[in-house]
């Protein structure tokens, strides 16, 4: 009705990531914490917190995980991406993903990028270009994944695997890897965002304008 008092919520409608900073979710206060079961690849953490809307307190538990790097890495001749087809125990299946792995304590993630690449494929590279990192999944995992484009990249040597692993290595162009990430072939969602940021994965009925309103040639 006009004129009546407008007293409803209301979403943040500002343009850019930092707007409505004053309505951002409060911090959950640590009362402390209790170590949880050693899995070898991540401890559990259970972390006593208050939750500020209500001051109630409760356990979270939390996966205190090694930081992770994976690698688009682009073969010196043709400029294809090398990747990596092996068993996931978690899916019980075959995938196809990109180089990677976990970084070893106190190791520069770049240094962890170049090792997978050379031990999972073979592969050496000259020239790196990080990617930046994401969260996997923040609501209880702690790490970070670190993203690198390795160029100029050759077979130089013998995988070095571990005993826990049973790699191919084949490599697929761009547009395959588009293909295959589109059709669902590829589907770790680690290997995506990797991939986002150096190739364009849209969806053939996604139109950008729809998405943000901007008009492009």
């Amino acid at each position: 009705m006009s004129g009546a008092p407008d007293t409803g919520p209301h979403p943040e409608t500002g343009s850019g990531p930092n707007s409505g900073q004053d309505s951002l979710p409060k911090p959950w206060p640590r009362h402390g914490a209790r170590e949880g079961a050693n899995y070898r690849i991540f401890r559990s953490r259970w972390d006593d917190l208050e939750n500020p809307r209500t001051g109630q307190r409760m356990e979270r538990v939390v996966l205190e995980t090694p930081d992770w790097v994976n690698v688009i890495a682009l073969t010196r001749d043709t400029r294809e991406i090398v990747i990596v087809r092996q068993h996931r125990f978690g899916s019980g299946g075959p995938t196809i993903e990109i180089p990677g792995g976990m970084i070893d304590a106190g190791e520069d993630p770049l240094l962890a990028a170049q090792r997978e690449l050379r031990e999972e494929t073979g592969y050496v590279a000259d020239t790196w270009t990080s990617l930046g990192s994401v969260a996997p999944n923040p609501a209880f995992l702690d790490n970070v994944c670190y993203h690198f484009l390795a160029e100029n990249a050759v077979l130089d040597e013998a995988q070095e695997l571990d005993a826990g692993e049973d790699i191919l290595v084949a490599t697929l162009t761009a547009a395959d890897a588009v293909a295959a990430i589109q059709s669902g072939e590829i589907s770790h969602a680690l290997v995506i965002t990797a991939m986002s940021r150096a190739l364009d994965l849209r969806l053939p009925n996604v139109d950008i304008r729809r998405v943000d309103g901007r008009e492009r040639p």
